[in-house]
């Protein structure tokens, strides 16, 4: 090679030269420096020095195949250094003719440094199918790995059982504690699942704090319930985090193949239907998926599904239930109560169908439909100079949400002419006291925006004074199961003049649930509440019903006298 174009090669790659044999004839410092070897060590030697162990023997037949036949070749090379480690060079053999013969008398290789960019495809292919937290197998992941291992099963019929797990009190360590330390959890939790799982398993993180163990050569039900326990055992230990001693339990729902005979997507169905049974029968156990039953739990499922598509259909409606004050005659506000417009049973109240989608991520998406809607009300009813505030029922899901407050922020900001003080949120009690550090926080947080609170199915609960005192929210609502009873039963007579005297105390309104008769009013007008609610005022109406209703609304005369 001229020595003109050898130097500014040497400037920019890694050059050598080989003989017809292969032998090194030269090498430039930048190949000295990534192979580790000096010069003296390389000349002479053939590139076989070299070889990771990475390529076939066809690889390099093909190679010098190429280039003995005068052809440039041009690949992508692993070469191992001299300390052991691997390098990855692209690499372009290039063969050198004699003028004369036209024969090839030597060969130049002009390689280049990719070892970065191998390092970063390997990454993201790396990334493509793990979870980057804990480095177990993602959900795409397991779905290649379960298909492997049931069509193993298939050809061997060895059975092997599918095992969806969640974690019991992890929401209470990231509201607790922070995200920081509940992702540090998930990492403990993962490498104690890897420790105590066979290499021929599977442990996978699906999202959350949900993991997936599929468990290969399940003998009989009494190995499978030994390797449960331990499971459990394990996940159970204290955790010490940031100095911190910290107990989480698990809940695992399992099916066991070939007894459930289905493709990877519905054996996970049945493991994670499994586990939410588990969960409802308390933490720290396990469950195994019935098959019998699986009818039972697809109905349920249907069900769920189809209160979604009543939802996207526009099928749900809000009905407004009156708050007078029965002292005045006057309406102070309403409540909104949800039901569905079905198309063949006619309306349905909300007890009908929202007890099935509590614990499901939909009754969220219905509350923010719900919030929404009641905010567009407020505003169509602002312009038609109405000023009734309208409480909204927050389920205990949708409350607990970390970005609840902004997520009631935003929808605030899309009726920006709507007062925020006319949107009362009610939680009911044993809601409230399950996480009181988290529900004051978010208590807090709402008020600052000018939202209203009400606490209702006061008395159904804890009712702890201390409770009360740390939840500032502006009205109390006593049970209608109390009120009903007021009038024989002196249990229920002395429960709902306490909680009367507890509002007073500090300094809530106070709203009676289930008023059913004029006595019932004057009862409670003469125990010192004067807002209520119930069928005997009205029945929830359509909003387009209210005006007509607010306008020939007249209180009984006994309670304007009481």
């Amino acid at each position: 090679m001229d020595e003109k174009y050898r130097r500014a090669v040497d400037a920019a790659a890694i050059f050598s030269e080989t003989d017809l044999s292969g032998r090194i004839t030269h090498v430039n410092d930048q190949f000295c420096a990534i192979s580790g070897y000096s010069r003296e060590e390389l000349l002479g030697q053939n590139h076989r020095l070299l070889n990771s162990g990475t390529h076939s023997t066809e690889f390099f037949a093909g190679m010098w195949r190429t280039i003995a036949l005068g052809n440039v070749w041009k690949g992508e090379i692993c070469n191992r250094a001299k300390d052991g480690s691997l390098y990855w060079v692209e690499s372009t053999m290039v063969p050198v003719l004699d003028k004369a013969t036209g024969r090839v008398e030597r060969y130049l290789s002009i390689r280049f440094d990719i070892s970065e960019k191998r390092q970063l495809l390997h990454t993201l292919q790396w990334r493509v199918g793990h979870d980057v937290l804990t480095g177990l197998p993602n959900r795409a992941f397991l779905s290649d790995l379960l298909d492997q291992a049931l069509e193993f099963s298939r050809q061997e019929n060895i059975p092997l059982a599918v095992c969806m797990l969640d974690l019991d009190g992890f929401k209470a360590v990231n509201d607790g504690y922070g995200h920081a330390t509940g992702d540090l959890l998930l990492v403990e939790v993962a490498k104690r699942l890897r420790s105590i799982i066979r290499a021929e398993d599977v442990v996978a993180r699906l999202a959350g704090d949900e993991f997936v163990l599929v468990l290969r050569y399940v003998r009989d039900l009494p190995e499978l319930r030994a390797a449960l326990n331990r499971v459990l055992g394990t996940i159970s230990a204290p955790y010490s985090l940031h100095g911190k001693d910290i107990n989480v339990f698990a809940s695992i729902g399992v099916t066991l193949f070939p007894h459930d005979n289905e493709n990877a997507e519905t054996l996970l169905r049945h493991a994670d239907q499994a586990m939410y049974v588990a969960k409802q029968s308390g933490r720290k156990r396990f469950h195994l998926f019935d098959v019998s039953r699986d009818q039972e739990v697809k109905a349920t499922h249907q069900t769920v599904e189809r209160v979604r598509q009543a939802l996207n259909n526009h099928e749900l409606r809000l009905h407004f239930q009156p708050k007078v004050n029965m002292r005045r005659g006057e309406v102070v506000g309403f409540e909104a109560l949800l039901r569905w417009k079905h198309p063949q049973n006619g309306m349905l109240a909300a007890r009908d169908f929202l007890p099935l989608i509590e614990e499901t991520d939909l009754i969220i998406d219905i509350g923010e439909w719900v919030m929404d809607q009641v905010l567009l009300q407020l505003d169509l009813w602002r312009q038609a100079g109405f000023d009734w505030p309208v409480s909204v029922n927050i389920a205990a899901r949708h409350f607990q949400r970390a970005d609840f407050v902004d997520r009631l922020k935003s929808a605030l900001a899309r009726h920006a002419r709507v007062a925020p003080q006319r949107l009362d949120l009610e939680i009911v009690e044993s809601v409230a006291v399950e996480n009181i550090q988290h529900v004051g926080e978010c208590l807090r947080a709402c008020q600052a925006l000018g939202v209203q609170f009400s606490l209702g199915d006061f008395g159904t609960g804890y009712s702890s004074l201390s409770y009360l005192k740390r939840l500032h929210t502006q009205t109390i609502k006593i049970d209608k199961s109390f009120v009903r009873d007021i009038l024989h039963d002196g249990d229920d007579l002395a429960l709902t003049t306490a909680v009367i005297g507890l509002a007073r105390a500090f300094g809530r309104q106070v709203i009676a649930e289930g008023l059913e008769s004029i006595e019932h009013g004057e009862l409670l007008l003469r125990l010192g509440c004067e807002v209520a609610q119930g069928y005997f005022i009205a029945h929830p109406m359509p909003s387009a019903d209210v005006p007509a209703w607010v306008e020939g609304f007249v209180a009984p005369p006994q309670w304007r006298n009481c």
